[in-house]
């Protein structure tokens, strides 16, 4: 399998640099971004689900991208989509233009949220203004299917419609759902005409035999080099060597599964085995603990990490 989409590959579902009082970094975020490129990612999402961005004031988030457009100034070579989805399209729209503007590769979309019945109908007509208010003709808009989060999911037939209706700009989907069948419905519906990446490491292997693009993961903070390892064998038609650190990653997401949500885990997890700061979480979550953020080390270690 070869895949010749340019943003394919291997992101970091970034966490977001903080203090203790939760409040947004911008300074710190390019150790963070030299640290995930010197393990190998193709790029990173910035404010997805474990980067907390939901969270964020739009002036926070704001901030958080001028600090990677700068860094990318100097660092071309990575890429950063952003996460903009909110339930207001007024504020979507805003974000996602500054993406846009920024020199940013694309956005992240989770659907709006808040009412859980809206019809297809209406979901599309809400993808359909974002589009053509702001993303570029040259631009990507990725949409975020996690729908046991979310609340509010992407089915095929709506996935089509808004590909026949915006080709380009709509250039795929983050598929959180952690569905196996569904990752082999995406492959057998759209082959490699929507860029799917998927969201659960587990599913790496399986996403990727059934035309998937790469994977943003939460666990690419901790062990990118195994995700690389895996996009790469399928690149070289080497399934062998792709299972062997398929395993390693099998292990290692059902470790960080023990400690949910994920942000707050990989900020304890991150400087104790890394050459990083100490990060707070914004409320409503809250640092694991002394006792807790042990046993995360621990599981994370036997699991082969880092």
């Amino acid at each position: 399998m070869s895949v010749s989409h340019p943003l394919a590959g291997v992101y970091a579902a970034a966490v977001t640099p903080m203090d203790a009082q939760g409040r947004p970094l911008p300074e710190a975020l390019p150790r963070l971004l030299d640290f995930l490129r010197a393990r190998g990612v193709h790029g990173v999402l910035l404010l997805g689900t474990t980067g907390e961005g939901p969270s964020h004031s739009p002036e926070e988030r704001l901030a958080l991208m001028q600090a990677a457009a700068t860094y990318r100034q100097a660092h071309p070579d990575l890429r950063v989509l952003v996460g903009t989805g909110t339930p207001s399209l007024d504020e979507t729209v805003r974000l996602t233009r500054a993406t846009f503007a920024l020199g940013l590769d694309g956005v992240v979309v989770l659907p709006p949220y808040y009412f859980r019945r809206a019809s297809e109908d209406g979901l599309f007509a809400w993808f359909a203004a974002l589009m053509g208010q702001a993303v570029p003709e040259d631009g990507a808009l990725f949409a975020y299917h996690i729908p046991q989060i979310a609340g509010v999911g992407f089915s095929l037939e709506l996935l089509a419609r808004l590909k026949d209706a915006f080709p380009r700009r709509f250039a795929g989907l983050k598929d959180s759902s952690g569905d196996p069948e569904f990752a082999a419905a995406l492959g057998a519906r759209f082959g490699s005409d929507l860029l799917v990446f998927t969201g659960n490491d587990r599913l790496l292997s399986h996403a990727l035999r059934h035309q998937a693009g790469g994977a943003i993961t939460a666990l690419a903070n901790l062990a990118s080099p195994w995700l690389r390892e895996v996009w790469e064998s399928f690149q070289q038609g080497d399934e062998a060597q792709a299972r062997a650190f398929q395993v390693r990653l099998d292990a290692a997401r059902t470790a960080l599964e023990r400690f949910s949500p994920f942000a707050p885990t990989l900020k304890e997890v991150l400087p104790a085995l890394f050459d990083l700061p100490s990060w707070g979480v914004k409320p409503p979550l809250v640092p694991l603990g002394s006792e807790g953020a042990q046993a995360a080390l621990s599981a994370l270690q036997a699991a082969g990490i880092p």
